[in-house]
């Protein structure tokens, strides 16, 4: 069992930036592939962006460019960087850690930006 802890939540204005944290307990994040995932509400959750174990990174189009995700395999935590905020950013998001079958999510942590 993989429990994944976030951090970084808040309410900041359009244009600010936040920085979310997910920290891995009882499994290696330099051995998955993570990522961060978003859910307005009403909405369905969508992926936000992902890095492999290979480090290989991508985006969904809304954030390129704004968002980065990293990860540091001797803190064993996930970043995601987000830079430029906008008010359709605002969502809760989660982190995932994916191994072979194993599949964890975070709980999640709220992003609010106001106009």
């Amino acid at each position: 069992q993989v429990s994944l802890v976030e951090s970084g939540g808040d309410l900041v204005q359009a244009g600010g930036s936040l920085s979310l944290s997910c920290a891995a307990v009882g499994g290696s994040v330099a051995v998955a592939t993570m990522a961060w995932y978003r859910q307005a509400p009403g909405k369905q959750r969508d992926l936000v962006a992902r890095i492999t174990l290979d480090s290989d990174t991508n985006y969904v189009d809304a954030v390129k460019g704004r968002f980065t995700i990293s990860r540091d395999n001797a803190e064993n935590t996930v970043y995601l960087q987000m830079n430029s905020l906008k008010p359709e950013d605002t969502a809760v998001y989660y982190c995932n850690y994916v191994v072979g079958q194993y599949n964890f999510w975070g709980q999640g942590t709220q992003d609010t930006v106001s106009s």
